[in-house]
């Protein structure tokens, strides 16, 4: 592999939606992005999208994917992205077990793999961060699996973040409302099975339930994630940066 005078960002779930906008604006940003995604035909496409990525094939829910990626580090690590989503598999009481703790391996120990992954190359002004959305912070009846863990997410964010902290590396966890994506219209129409609803009612209820009546753009998220590449996000070290366009009510 040829060494590159880049600075790195790596991208987990970089072919979904919202991932091919984070990869490319870090891409825009001057950095050499390792797109990671568990399919080589996905990556192939996105190549095709945004020239120049470094693709990498791996399954951050294993641990074989700790491998994987370091093997594509040459350079400094200016970024660490997690993206990789889970599926919604109803609430609480009838989301399978199997498929909340399927949940908290790809969030949670997608991170911690890929933060392993590429320990020996960060250094003072990396960052961590990871895309936990706000059903972490707002239990809902049918997302069990995002809410559980999401709200894992955020705590293992805070304990990187003093892990790492000595070392001027700090971790972030970006906390997006429901993206304007087609996987949301799948989230619509779980939900509306278990309301009795079509997935465009469930589509306009859930607009209603934010401050500004909007959903989240997968092109603001990539926005904010950019913005953590600012030396003066060091003061955001540790933090949720909710992005849900005013759906919490609760406080703090």
């Amino acid at each position: 592999m040829s060494s590159t005078t880049k600075e790195i960002a790596i991208v987990v779930g970089s072919t979904g939606a919202m991932g091919q906008h984070i990869t490319r604006r870090l891409a825009n940003a001057g950095l050499q992005v390792i797109a990671v995604a568990r399919t080589a035909d996905s990556l192939n496409e996105l190549a095709q999208q945004v020239p120049g990525i470094r693709a990498c094939a791996a399954n951050i829910g294993d641990d074989s994917a700790i491998a994987a990626i370091r093997g594509q580090i040459d350079a400094p690590v200016r970024m660490l992205v997690q993206g990789a989503g889970v599926a919604t598999a109803g609430g609480v009481l009838d989301a399978p077990t199997a498929a909340i703790t399927d949940a908290v391996n790809i969030k949670v120990g997608g991170l911690l793999r890929l933060v392993r992954a590429a320990d020996a190359r960060l250094a003072k002004g990396s960052r961590i961060v990871a895309i936990g959305g706000h059903y972490g912070f707002e239990p809902s009846a049918y997302a069990a699996t995002a809410g559980v863990a999401n709200a894992a997410l955020a705590n293992v964010v805070r304990q990187l973040s003093w892990a790492y902290g000595p070392r001027g590396v700090t971790a972030h966890l970006v906390a997006p409302g429901p993206a304007d994506t087609e996987r949301l219209r799948r989230v619509a129409t779980a939900r509306g099975a278990q309301d009795g609803l079509d997935a465009d009612a469930v589509l306009e209820q859930m607009r209603s339930e934010s401050a500004i009546g909007a959903f989240t753009t997968v092109e603001q998220i990539a926005w904010a994630i950019g913005l953590l590449l600012d030396p003066h996000a060091d003061a955001l070290a540790g933090s949720t940066l909710f992005m849900d366009a005013g759906r919490r009510k609760g406080l703090p």
